[in-house]
């Protein structure tokens, strides 16, 4: 029965001619987020000093947009899947644009955090539609291998383009620049994207609900600002509450779809060993590296004093490998097996984020830029390999559902990884013997003791900082060791969840 589908589905493919040029209008989206992604975590010292944020306030410009996202990706999916995924994702697209600006104009650390949601009710949209996009015109399972590798690899290139072209604007305009070079990407993607991508929907989609739609996104938020500001400030009345609350909404939602004749999430999408496991893969993997990827940028500047666009070239061979991995992982996960190929990947990421925990002040760009490299591959080949199990396991009509599962589980990850991971770098920093005299603004982030620092006598200030930073670094690597043990974890439960499971050929 096999074997007299394939041909169809071959010819099928074939008879989509302009399916190369639409995937390249789809990396587009990918870029625009990956790149806003990217230069947030090299513009944070200039925003930390400029709108001078609370240690809490930092954390929520960080994490806010991930926040929204997760709680809403579902929702979009799915309301892809209903008018059509073409549609919402030139939507999301210039309302991406719009809410850029606002992010660049923003004057006060409350219209920051406001904006950064914003951005991520717009970004909510954009992820889930380029993956059941590439799931409706990719037919051939091998060039759908290629496309979700094409499109994982322009991804880690835009946070390879992100920091450099970052860099090189904070060098030489203020901080709100970096959020403006989403401006020309989006029109470029809208223009372009109207004349190039075909319109696909599930035909017999049944009503959009909405209740289904606030359950998600208070069970997601809820639960996520309960993690984070228990890790923050120790389990209290108003973490427990928070959780309890979310807990409450997500069973809600749970037992919802259970019982709609069209649910807004099919939830036995999760019978299937392989999409059950691809997805726990991502949201732990992201969780490992999240939190220790918002404070590298702020380590190579604050701490090695590197300028803007050095410490975006140094963080380089990350993209590099993730794109060279993401091109050969379908191919290489068809000749050994899924489960090799996503637990090697894990495992060698768990393995280099266990080699920064020796990090100091001095440590040499060769180790760090070695460590990058292996972290780059290690998440080319797990992280396109999970999203094409995710997208091979569901019919094409549900595709827009099911790539927001994956989107969301990425999206948690961030912000239960900035959270925890974050919070401990904040934590242990925090606790530095500062030169009497010293503001209390030093105590909240490195970049405030920096600021504060350039008020000072240099012996003072000199004294503050080499304090400051040793604390920075002492967290930091507290938190890739336990980054790296998330991570070879995940490596051996993947192994076990993704056995015996193949790509189509």
């Amino acid at each position: 029965m096999t074997s007299t589908l394939r041909p169809a589905t071959t010819t099928e493919a074939v008879q989509r001619p302009g399916r190369w040029l639409a995937l390249s209008v789809l990396v587009l989206a990918v870029l625009l987020v990956a790149v806003d992604a990217t230069v947030l975590g090299l513009a944070t010292p200039y925003i930390s000093e400029d709108l001078e944020p609370t240690g809490t306030q930092l954390l929520w410009i960080g994490d806010v947009y991930s926040f929204v996202i997760a709680g809403l990706l579902v929702s979009m999916g799915s309301l892809g899947d209903r008018i059509g995924r073409k549609r919402i994702l030139l939507l999301g697209a210039t309302a991406f644009g719009a809410m850029s600006v606002l992010n660049a104009y923003a004057t006060t650390p409350e219209l920051m955090i406001l904006a950064r949601a914003l951005l991520g009710v717009a970004g909510a949209t954009l992820m889930p539609a380029t993956l059941a996009l590439i799931r409706n015109i990719f037919h051939d399972p091998r060039e759908r291998s290629l496309a979700v590798g094409i499109w994982g690899a322009t991804a880690s290139a835009g946070t390879a383009v992100g920091p450099i072209v970052g860099g090189f604007l904070l060098e030489h305009f203020w901080w709100g620049s970096v959020f403006l070079i989403n401006l020309p990407v989006m029109a470029v993607l809208v223009l372009v994207g109207i004349k190039l991508l075909p319109e696909s929907r599930n035909p017999d989609p049944g009503p959009w609900d909405m209740i289904s739609v606030v359950l998600s996104l208070v069970g997601m938020i809820a639960v996520v600002y309960a993690v984070k500001e228990a890790a923050s400030h120790g389990v209290t009345g108003e973490p427990i509450a928070a959780g309890l609350l979310g807990a409450a909404a997500l069973y809600a939602f749970v037992r919802r779809q259970l019982t709609l004749p069209t649910p807004l999430l099919d939830m036995r999408l999760f019978r299937n060993r392989g999409f059950s496991g691809a997805v726990l893969a991502d949201l732990l993997t992201i969780l490992g590296l999240s939190g220790l990827v918002f404070f590298l940028s702020q380590y190579l500047q604050l701490v090695q004093d590197r300028p803007p666009l050095e410490a975006g070239l140094a963080e380089l061979p990350a993209a590099v490998g993730a794109v060279a991995a993401g091109l050969v992982a379908g191919a290489t996960a068809r000749r050994y097996s899924v489960r090799a190929v996503v637990s090697g990947g894990l495992a060698a990421i768990g393995l280099a984020l266990a080699s920064l925990t020796v990090l100091d002040e001095s440590t040499g760009y060769p180790v760090l830029g070695a460590a990058l490299l292996v972290v780059g591959v290690g998440a080319g080949f797990s992280f396109t390999v999970t999203a094409d199990v995710i997208l091979s396991s569901v019919p094409k009509d549900q595709a827009g559902a099911a790539s927001a599962v994956s989107e969301t589980a990425y999206e948690l990850g961030a912000a239960l990884g900035i959270a925890v991971l974050g919070s401990i770098v904040t934590g242990v920093y925090r606790g530095f013997t500062a030169p009497p005299g010293t503001p209390a603004g030093a105590h909240e982030s490195l970049g405030g003791a920096v600021e504060a620092a350039s008020a000072m006598p240099a012996h003072t200030a000199q004294n503050l900082l080499s304090s400051a930073r040793e604390s920075f670094v002492d967290g930091l690597a507290i938190a890739a060791g336990a980054g790296a043990t998330v991570l070879v974890a995940t490596a051996i439960a993947a192994w076990f969840m993704l056995k015996n499971q193949r790509l189509g050929s």
